[in-house]
């Protein structure tokens, strides 16, 4: 089974295609669900991981010890669920967190600018066309457009509009909801996204990574330190410039960690 990542334009049909194919493939759906989940399991204010999830991070928030334990935590539940194959992931990059997945099928659904804004200005089961949309709505999608840019740019150092990122990229002016869920479905039950024993130790290596990030980052001896955290079949390598030791004791009381390896690297010139 695969796993389905897709992003999405505000207004561009995404969430609709993403519920759908979840549908018909009996796949689980995964929303805005695992914020409330990395909130529940790890402790953090939901109130501020909504805020960190909604808009761009500001300077504060990139350096911030509870945005760094945000990262850690959604990364963590993301690869948690990717250990059941069977799910259709919408945003929290995805596409960029599994990209080395080879059972993840990554989409990205667009659409026209004014295409969107017309199919958000709708009333519930109103015509296309017949409201006009406000100009609050438009500036509301350009930030949501521009948030959503910026969030995976400052968190993971992409474009989210990259195709590059993505195996098919679903312009909905031109492929109704109906057509993209059964292209999908369809790509999605190929033989070369079949989850195989190579991917799924790939996910259980970085499920486990990922677990020793979110303790590193709740502890206040290591949160703000930049440790590189690397797992093979449960051998765990700690890299960074400055000393690592209380990491690696914090990294072995990990489930799922046999072993751990340190790499104290130089720090760079002028690194305090």
């Amino acid at each position: 089974m695969a796993i389905v990542t897709i992003s999405s334009e505000l207004g561009a049909g995404g969430p609709e295609i993403g519920a759908a194919l979840a549908k018909q493939l009996e796949y689980r759906y995964l929303e805005r669900e695992v914020i409330a989940e990395a909130a529940n399991r790890y402790g953090l204010a939901e109130a501020k991981l909504l805020r960190l999830d909604e808009s761009k991070p500001s300077l504060f928030e990139r350096i911030d010890a509870e945005g760094q334990l945000y990262v850690a935590g959604i990364n963590a539940v993301l690869w948690e669920f990717a250990q059941s194959d069977d799910v259709v992931l919408m945003g929290r990059g995805g596409q960029w967190l599994l990209r080395h997945i080879p059972h993840a099928l990554h989409v990205r659904v667009t659409a026209p600018f004014d295409v969107r804004i017309a199919r958000l200005a709708q009333p519930t089961g109103g015509e296309m066309g017949k409201t006009s949309p406000s100009r609050p709505l438009s500036n509301e999608v350009r930030r949501d457009d521009a948030g959503r840019a910026g969030r995976v740019r400052h968190l993971y150092g992409v474009d989210i509009r990259d195709p590059a990122l993505y195996h098919l990229v679903i312009n909905t002016t031109q492929i109704a909801v109906a057509a993209a869920v059964e292209l999908l479905a369809a790509i999605a039950r190929r033989p070369e996204f079949t989850a195989t024993e190579v991917g799924r130790g790939i996910v259980l290596d970085r499920r486990l990574a990922s677990l020793v990030e979110v303790a590193l980052a709740k502890h206040p001896e290591t949160r703000r330190r930049r440790i590189t955290v690397e797992a093979t079949a449960g051998v765990v390598t700690l890299s960074g410039p400055s000393n690592v030791y209380r990491a690696a004791k914090l990294a072995r009381d990990v489930p799922g960690v046999r072993d751990v390896n340190v790499v104290e690297l130089e720090p760079p010139p002028g690194f305090l």
